[in-house]
């Protein structure tokens, strides 16, 4: 098997040289760009298997970045996390509204680094691995999207509608946040006035139903489904 291509963007040449260094003694392909417009003709050529991307670049920053690779299909099932300081919460969210999955923190630790690298491209492979159809077998969960229900063991799990569709949502993309404007607008629709206990509300009885070990909150951000 081939090693995994790593797209690493970002306008410091010092941090490129630093994660690529890292990254390449690890066994990956590594590819680089020096800003948002290069990385997204290098994402174009090169069809990484995940994207690195600085939030703070000039010209063109990482969310504009994702948006307009997440705008192509061919970067459905890419992988993208970006690297943010610890105090950019707003650009957080941001980033993943526009389609990214995850972000590491800096100052950036090579171990830790590396870690979510390798998490993120299990996380990958996982989402190949799921079934397309309809019916998605998921971490001893089985959801039958045209019959609208989920089994767990030989337990049926009565769920309703909206529940349904909030936890077809979050395994769609095993292990990626989803903010909670993104779940607003994916599960209830733009147009559609909620409270904002309404997310927290479903989430919690799907907890109730399903176990509370599958979904994740990540504070301040949003919600993800692991198994």
């Amino acid at each position: 098997m081939d090693p995994a291509k790593i797209l690493v963007v970002d306008d410091e040449p010092d941090i490129l040289e630093f994660l690529k260094y890292n990254l390449e003694k690890e066994g990956y392909q590594v590819v680089t760009a020096n800003n948002g417009e290069e990385g997204i003709e290098v994402a174009d050529k090169e069809k990484p298997d995940l994207i690195i991307l600085d939030i703070m670049m000039p010209k063109m920053d990482g969310v504009e970045v994702c948006r307009q690779i997440r705008s192509k299909p061919e970067f459905d099932r890419t992988v993208i996390t970006f690297l943010t300081a610890r105090e950019e919460d707003y650009s957080q969210i941001a980033a993943l509204d526009v389609g990214g999955d995850d972000y590491i923190t800096k100052p950036i630790r090579p171990r830790v680094f590396l870690s979510r690298v390798k998490a993120l491209l299990r996380r990958s492979d996982r989402n190949e691995d799921l079934d397309e159809g309809d019916i998605i077998n998921i971490g001893g969960l089985i959801i039958d999207k045209e019959r609208v229900s989920v089994t767990r063991g030989e337990e049926i799990v009565p769920l309703a509608k909206k529940e349904f569709e909030l936890l077809q949502l979050l395994v769609s993309k095993p292990g990626k946040v989803f903010s909670r404007e993104e779940i607003f607008n994916k599960v209830w629709g733009t147009d559609v006035i909620v409270g904002n206990r309404t997310i927290d509300v479903h989430i919690r009885k799907l907890r109730e139903k399903i176990g509370g070990h599958y979904i994740k909150t990540i504070k301040g951000i949003g919600y993800k489904f692991e198994f």
